[in-house]
């Protein structure tokens, strides 16, 4: 299985901490080797970043270690190949237009037997069954809403359109628009929320830790999903199966 990691915040911040440990889920601490991306949101923009070797070996990972680059909406991925080839066009996060904003998304899991009718202009490049859920979920959101509803609105589309995906085989997902956050689980899946008054934390998969105190002010909110905790002494929530959450500047909703 492949891994996931994402953060939402109320102001722009960097994901340099926790992204120091999960790369190293990308083929020394674990086994998801075959590929790795990340996604930052900077106001209509993104920044799109995808390697097809480990992320723990990877210079462009590496440089995303040492460069602080501050979004409010961040989605990365490891990955364990299970459909589709090692190649760079298989790697996480996908990105397309839609209303006249970027989607990005990654995925976790199997669908088995998954072939959706894309009969829209949302098709997939490489050959996962990650991409083609993602260009499904964006075709059928496309004719949901003519414009870009609201959070809410959008939120509750995804929850009817969620279920439909995942009865196909394990759909744990990350997507956003650069306004929210949306996570869904089918099986693993947390994530933790950091406020007023900030604490340390140290990571599991390296030797590092951070006193957030000393790099936020009492009004930052920041939230991390990701699929097994990062850190080993803060508290992360987990998901209930088949539950879908929306975080809007660091809070979670649903």
């Amino acid at each position: 299985m492949c891994q996931l990691l994402g953060m939402n915040c109320n102001t722009p911040t960097d994901v340099t901490f926790s992204f120091a440990g999960f790369a190293q889920r990308g083929g020394r601490t674990d086994h998801h080797a075959d590929g790795w991306g990340i996604a930052f949101f900077e106001g209509r923009g993104a920044r799109l970043f995808v390697d097809p070797g480990a992320a723990a070996d990877s210079p462009v990972a590496d440089l995303i270690r040492r460069y602080p680059i501050k979004s409010r909406n961040v989605i990365s991925h490891i990955r364990k190949a299970t459909v589709g080839q090692v190649m760079l066009e298989n790697c996480h996060p996908f990105v397309r237009e839609l209303w006249g904003r970027y989607w990005v998304f990654a995925h976790n899991g199997d669908l088995k037997d998954y072939a959706p009718r894309l009969h829209g202009h949302f098709h997939p490049v490489g050959s996962t069954d990650s991409e083609q859920a993602f260009c499904w979920l964006m075709q059928e959101l496309s004719k949901a809403h003519a414009t870009v509803p609201p959070v809410e609105e959008l939120t509750r589309t995804l929850a009817e359109l969620a279920p439909q995906v995942a009865r196909f085989g394990t759909f744990n997902f990350l997507l956003s628009n650069g306004e929210a956050l949306w996570a869904h689980a089918s099986t693993k899946l947390c994530y933790v929320v950091r406020q007023h008054p900030f604490a340390s934390a140290r990571l599991s998969d390296e030797d590092l830790a951070v006193n957030f105190a000393e790099h936020t002010t009492p009004n930052d909110r920041v939230a991390v999903v990701a699929t097994t905790p990062l850190t080993c002494d803060e508290t992360w929530i987990p998901f209930e199966s088949g539950e879908l959450k929306v975080f809007v500047d660091g809070a979670a909703f649903l």
